[in-house]
This record gives C-alpha cells, structure tokens and sequence, in this order.
C-alpha cells in the first residue's frame, strides 16, 4: 500500500522548488537528500525574470534578491573590438515583474527554501538517503534509499527525481539521456579582483567572444566568475593547478597576471535530455531530464520551469480537480521546450563565442538598433518566451 505522499530525490534548487509547492498546495512530501546536509556548492548562479516570478509566488524571490546582486543589464565583447552590444530587461517590464537578473549562488536559495518550509506538516526532508533503485506499480512507486550502508525502502503515489545529471532515479527507470558531450572543457575562476575598475563600462555579466578563447564575467556577491573555454590537450589535473589558472586570466586584461583565486571548477559540458520525462508515476525534472552548457544560464531555471509545471499538475490531479491525463502534459510542454529553445539556444550560445568572423557582432548591433528586435530577443533570453511555448503546446 503506497503512502499517500509525493517522493523527490534530490534537495537542490529544483527539489526543492518542486517540494515548496506542492507542500503549499496541501500535497505531503518527502524529499530524500544524499548528502548530510544541503549543498555548499555554488553552481548556477544566474536566475532570470520568470524565475524570479515563480520564487515570488513562493515567498523565495524577495529574500534571494536581497542575498544576490540585480543585473539589468547584459553585454557582449569581443577581444577584438571590445564592447559590441549591451542590452537591458527593462524592454520587457510589461512583460514580468522582474526586469533583470539576479546572480545569486543557488545554494542560497535551497536555504531560503528550507529554513521556510522546515516544520511545514506537509513537508519532510530526510538527509543522509540517497536514492538507488526505483519500482512502481499502477497505483504507486517504491523506491530503493541507503541509510547508514544499509537499505531502506519508502513508498509513494509519485516520485519526482531531481537527482543530479548522474540520476539514480533515471539510471533505474531505464530512461535514455540522449545528445552528447563536448570535448571542450569549463573552467571556472572564482576572484574577488575588482574587474569594473579596470574595463570601462563592464557589466555584471558580459561575454567576450573570440574564435581561440572564448570567456565570460559573471560577478556574484564578493566576487567575480571568470569561465574559460579549455580545449588543449592538457590534463584536468593540469588545467586546475594555479599556473594554468592565472596563463587564463592573463588573457583578460593586458599587464595583469597575478589574480587573487578564491577557488576553481572544472566541468565537463554536456548536451543531453532525457528520452522521456514521465515513465508512469515517476518524473523527472532538471538537469536528471536536461543537461547542457551554461552560456545564457538557463539549466536550473529550466529545472525551476519545469519543477512548477510539474507541481501544478500533480497538486490538481492530487485535489481531484483534473484526471491523470493532466500530468501527461508536463512532458509534451517541457521536454519539447527543452528541445526547442534550452538545448538549441545554448548550443547556438557556444557557436557564436567562438565563431571567427564579424558576423555574430553584426548581429548583435542590429538587433540592439531595433526596439523591436530587442524585445523579441531578450523575450527569447530570459526565458519568457519558452514559457510561452509550452503554454501553447496544450
């Protein structure tokens, strides 16, 4: 007999996102967490318009802004001709009720999330469980948790894995994660160096293109993100010593090359999304349905958009306001959204940085000189219009 719960694997943004509203909506939940406590990794960092709106229905969005930094503003560069374009949400005001971005380390909203709904009867967060296996029947799941090197075993009506690229829940479903991997690397340099007094103009998120090496600088509260492209043959261990790091930001600004790193990340970037997003009672959400780079910063709120979508659905389906077929519609609106605008977006996002020509810069500018183009561009940059999509999808 299943318990009369909704299961989550994984306490990210995502998991949590997901358990925040369906608890508020009188849905019992149980999120199962592998770690012993919630993440310190900072991660995604960016949060666009529409996710803001979303964080503000929960009560998230306030406490995040006043933890992060808003940027209404983004540009980009190029190495060549420096400052190209510069373009600023405020074209879309009518649009959302948050006209900028917000960086903000995603770590800080989990937090927010569950200092909010730690004592909430509908909600339970269970650290130290991670989930290994999955079984379902057709009236519930069971899944499969390791507590203390042993198995355990918990039941639900549903499950939605949030669990990461490496998804247990996925893994054990049998669901294909379709696309492919890079074979370029990311490597994220972390500095509290003061980039605005050196660049005039710069903005708190900037591209710079260049067909050898492209990068980007994203500052965040107390510190700047500096993410390169590595696509020599160096090791991992090599490209992540500080030798490597600093030959990097060399390339930044001319006669400085003794920087300040607070820390480094190498990734690894993939382009895959999951065959499907539903297998009967079990979902999946974020980057366990959808992985991909992270120029335009759209994988966790992609993951967000699709926690919602989600939640809405089995919240009524849960009241008895709408029969099960309402939860075949998350997939048909998210995964082909996915497809469609985050996949093919960023894939394109990574093209132009590295293209070779003037063409991308023309672009840009023209796009820029058009009110109207610009509108339409930054609908498509933030987000809003994927959004738009999928409510068109049915």
């Amino acid at each position: 007999m299943s318990e009369e719960r909704v299961l989550i694997a994984g306490a990210g943004p995502v998991g949590l996102v997901a358990a925040a509203h369906l608890a508020r909506a009188g849905v019992p939940v149980t999120v199962f967490e592998q770690g012993p406590k919630l993440s310190e990794e900072s991660r995604a960092s960016t949060f666009h318009p529409p996710t803001l709106d979303m964080l503000h229905a929960l009560g998230a969005a306030e406490p995040l802004i006043a933890q992060g930094l808003v940027c209404p503003t983004f540009q980009y560069r190029t190495k060549k001709h420096g400052l190209t374009a510069e373009f600023n949400f405020s074209a879309i005001a009518d649009a959302t009720s948050h006209p900028y971005r917000v960086q903000c380390e995603q770590s800080k909203l989990t937090r927010i999330l569950y200092e909010q709904m730690r004592g909430h009867p509908n909600f339970e967060l269970q650290f130290d469980s991670p989930v290994k296996a999955v079984s379902q029947t057709a009236s519930g799941v069971e899944i499969t948790i390791e507590r203390n090197g042993k198995p355990e075993t918990r039941s639900g009506r549903y499950l939605i894995g949030a669990d990461g690229a490496s998804s247990a829940v996925r893994r054990s479903l049998g669901i294909e994660f379709e696309g492919f991997t890079w074979p370029d690397r990311l490597l994220v340099i972390s500095t509290p160096f003061d980039f605005f007094g050196v660049i005039p103009g710069l903005s708190s998120v900037s591209y710079v293109a260049d067909p050898e090496r492209w990068y980007f600088l994203l500052r965040v509260p107390g510190l700047w993100r500096a993410m390169f492209l590595v696509n020599e043959d160096a090791s991992d261990e090599r490209v992540q010593t500080p030798e490597f790091a600093q030959s990097l930001m060399a390339g930044v600004i001319p006669g400085i090359s003794n920087y300040e790193i607070s820390h480094m990340t190498l990734y690894k970037v993939h382009q895959r999304v999951a065959k499907t997003f539903q297998l009967g009672r079990a979902f999946l959400i974020g980057d366990a349905a959808h992985i991909n780079n992270p120029l335009g910063g759209m994988g966790m709120n992609g993951g967000i958009h699709d926690a919602v979508n989600l939640a809405e659905r089995l919240a009524k389906v849960w009241r008895g306001e709408a029969g099960e077929t309402e939860l075949e519609r998350f997939d048909k609106q998210r995964r082909l959204v996915t497809l469609e605008a985050i996949q093919k977006t960023t894939i394109q996002n990574k093209k132009n940085l590295e293209s070779p020509g003037d063409e991308f810069r023309q672009s840009l500018q023209a796009i820029a000189a058009d009110p109207a183009r610009t509108r339409e561009y930054l609908m498509r940059v933030s987000m809003i219009a994927s959004l738009q999509r999928a409510a068109e999808l049915g």
